[in-house]
């Protein structure tokens, strides 16, 4: 296992602890910024433990403070020019938030592509990489990483594609909003820490989350039918970056952005991508334990969702195709590098 690795999933094993205890006083500080709750999976199970390493690794001259639920103001789709303006030095975010910023990572967005989270983690930091490093120009990239599958949450239970009719429903990408639109539901933007008061008052009848998202916001206390789909892929998968302020990078002194270096990419891209499919685990247990309506639509349905999704697919295709992006061949690619790392 490589050194990285093991650092961070040792740090994963260990929990959420404060960022502290450092071994001398800190050169170099760094404000760390995102949207949810300390106690939620990212920041507990994959960001503290990521800036524990580093402090760590730097014997305490870089120190990472963590502010979470957007404590240094703004909203969550400012968290990316946050960091770009030099706002804060870091910032973790859905990069769905800034709607036609990512039209290439979007790939990655559309129906029935991703499964479990590692995996297509590795695949999307990879993708990234290759296909859509200009999307991150303005910054520092740290990781870029995906959430597992995505399925419905919801007041009425949903066992065929007909049940979205009429349904005010929280998309959780702009991809699965086009969709929902399609079969005749009526899309709701909504940030993630809004989904749980905005089911409570019926703001929506129906989420769009992964199961990992379901504790932190009580979802199995607030509705009771859950919708998934047969085979490993979910309706929908968010993609995230972990980002640095350009310049705050490259004045800090050689041997700290090389360990800032060695705590970046696709090992990283995977830790976070596993403490999502282990919140996964936390989320489906929960909604057991409450008694809740688990429902997994047949291969048949499942095979009706797909061909729509086909729809959604095309509405991508032509989009891109006005930024001079060949949508075909980045689904393609990202389709191959799924594969790749569902292989290993």
């Amino acid at each position: 296992m490589k050194p990285l690795r093991r650092r961070l999933l040792g740090g994963m094993a260990l929990g959420a602890v404060g960022v502290n205890g450092t071994a001398q006083a800190a050169e170099v500080t760094l404000r760390l910024h995102q949207f949810l709750p300390p106690q939620a999976t990212i920041p507990s199970k994959a960001i503290t433990p990521w800036a524990r390493s580093i402090e760590k690794a730097s014997q305490g001259r870089i120190k990472i403070q963590l502010f979470p639920t957007m404590q240094l103001g703004g909203k969550p789709p400012e968290l990316f020019d946050q960091a770009k303006d030099g706002v804060v030095d870091i910032v973790w975010t859905v990069l769905g938030y800034s709607p036609g910023r990512f039209p290439k990572c979007e790939a990655f967005e559309l129906p029935f592509t991703c499964g479990k989270a590692e995996n297509s983690s590795r695949a999307f930091q990879e993708y990234v990489q290759k296909h859509a490093m200009d999307e991150f120009k303005d910054v520092k990239l740290l990781a870029a990483h995906t959430h597992g599958p995505g399925l419905f949450h919801s007041r009425d239970p949903i066992r065929k594609l007909e049940d979205l009719k009429g349904m005010k429903v929280r998309g959780g990408s702009r991809m699965i909003n086009v969709m929902l639109e399609q079969l005749g539901a009526t899309p709701v933007g909504l940030p993630v820490p809004a989904v749980g008061e905005a089911l409570s008052k019926g703001v929506i009848t129906a989420t769009t989350i992964p199961w990992e998202v379901v504790p932190a916001l009580k979802v199995q206390q607030i509705v009771k039918n859950h919708t998934g789909f047969t085979g490993p892929r979910g309706l929908y998968t968010l993609t995230f970056g972990l980002v640095m302020n350009k310049a705050r990078y490259e004045k800090m002194p050689a041997d700290l952005r090389k360990i800032i270096d060695q705590h970046s990419g696709i090992e990283v891209a995977r830790a976070f991508g596993k403490a999502m499919d282990n919140g996964d685990v936390g989320g489906l247990g929960l909604a057991k334990k409450a008694g809740n309506n688990l429902i997994t639509l047949d291969a048949a349905e499942t095979a009706r969702w797909e061909r729509v999704a086909a729809g959604t697919r095309a509405v991508w295709y032509r989009e891109v195709s006005g930024k001079g992006i060949d949508g075909p061949k980045l689904a393609s690619a990202a389709q191959a590098l799924i594969e790749k790392y569902n292989g290993k």
